[in-house]
């Protein structure tokens, strides 16, 4: 039986932020934290290795690493002029590019590592090594432009392990709490690439995600945007996988589904005001799952993004993986009734499943 792969790598761990207090540089009267750096630290992914270890669900999985993407797999997205002045960069002390984007020296080859991981799990389910599989990649890419690092994001992951794939029709279902911006700029024009992004409305990055971008030219009509007001949960989230983004996979009838998995909806993060708790993350992967199984032989792969609290990240990461394994090793959630108590009630649910019901209308579902 094929398992589901898990691709990490120690050194992706050791990708450095800069001198930060939240997102906000330390100087002036902001103050520098103890424990100092941006909220994208080593800490939420290195805990939802560990628990996966100490819970026995890693021993179900097949775990391995993945070579860095070379340079030409660089160069299908970003020009040579933004790979060398990072290389640059990175072969010095270390540096900024774009917003908010710091990496320390050998942050280049960090960066390239993680996008290996994401080639390596998407072609280990195209071509049958593993059922799905899972990359705990970092940095993180889905905000990445092909020449503008923002967002903590300094290589476009997803869409750099797509162009170097054999798959021909791929869908992105972006559940990030920020927008996916760096993957629908680069796709924006394109009818071969689905992307669908689910956000907190004017979150990261502001005036960006908006319904009325569908895509240009040929690639008109393939891009969705899902923008929900602060305080959606998890009746929310479910919903709007059931209207919008299940139909319109349905409609595009990809070789594979890759998600832009982010858990910072996550009831307690720190750079999101939402209410997803690790069952929402449980059951929206179910729902790719069985749309996977429909659609495209079930081949589904899970790139990580976003998530910024240490202690409910590794808990949302845990029931993703068990749901993807079929394993019957439960973690359960250790905030998870805290964050069912402050559910929407059910007149504000009502505005939420309407906001979603009008964009279904507008993509004509």
């Amino acid at each position: 039986m094929r398992k589901t792969g898990f691709f990490v790598d120690e050194k992706c761990f050791w990708h450095s932020g800069g001198n930060y207090a939240l997102t906000a540089p330390v100087g002036g009267l902001v103050q520098p934290l103890a424990a100092g750096g941006l909220p994208e630290n080593p800490e939420t992914k290195r805990r939802l290795k560990n628990l996966l270890q100490v819970t026995g669900l890693a021993e179900e999985l097949d775990c391995l690493t993945a070579p860095p993407a070379t340079r030409e797999d660089l160069a299908h997205i970003h020009p040579a002029s933004y790979l060398d002045n990072f290389k640059a960069l990175s072969d010095d002390m270390g540096g900024e590019l774009g917003l908010r984007t710091p990496f320390g020296p050998g942050g280049y080859e960090i960066a390239a590592l993680s996008a290996g991981l994401v080639i390596g799990a998407l072609n280990s389910v195209m071509n049958g090594q593993h059922k799905n599989a899972y990359a705990l990649s970092r940095p993180p890419g889905h905000h990445c432009l092909p020449d503008w690092a923002n967002g903590f994001c300094l290589l476009a992951n997803i869409a750099i392990a797509i162009e170097t794939s054999p798959a021909k029709r791929v869908a992105v279902v972006d559940w990030d709490v920020h927008h996916g911006n760096g993957t629908e700029s680069i796709f924006l024009e394109r009818d071969d690439v689905l992307t669908i992004s689910l956000h907190q409305e004017n979150n990261y990055p502001l005036n960006s995600g908006g319904v009325k971008t569908i895509g240009t030219g040929k690639g008109k009509g393939f891009n969705m945007n899902i923008p929900l007001p602060p305080g959606a949960g998890h009746d929310t989230y479910l919903y709007a996988m059931e209207r919008l983004v299940l139909p319109r996979l349905t409609d595009f009838k990809p070789d594979v589904i890759i998600v832009a998995c982010g858990f910072d909806a996550s009831g307690v993060d720190p750079l999101s005001r939402m209410l997803c708790s690790a069952e929402t993350f449980r059951l929206m992967t179910r729902q790719l799952m069985q749309a996977a199984e429909t659609l495209c032989n079930g081949r589904l792969m899970m790139a990580h993004e976003g998530g910024y609290s240490e202690v409910h990240v590794p808990f949302c990461g845990h029931a993703v993986l068990q749901e993807m394994s079929g394993s019957s090793i439960d973690a359960g959630d250790a905030l998870g009734a805290r964050i069912a108590g402050q559910q929407p009630n059910a007149a504000m649910q009502a505005v939420y499943s309407n906001i979603i019901d009008d964009i279904a209308k507008g993509f004509g579902l």
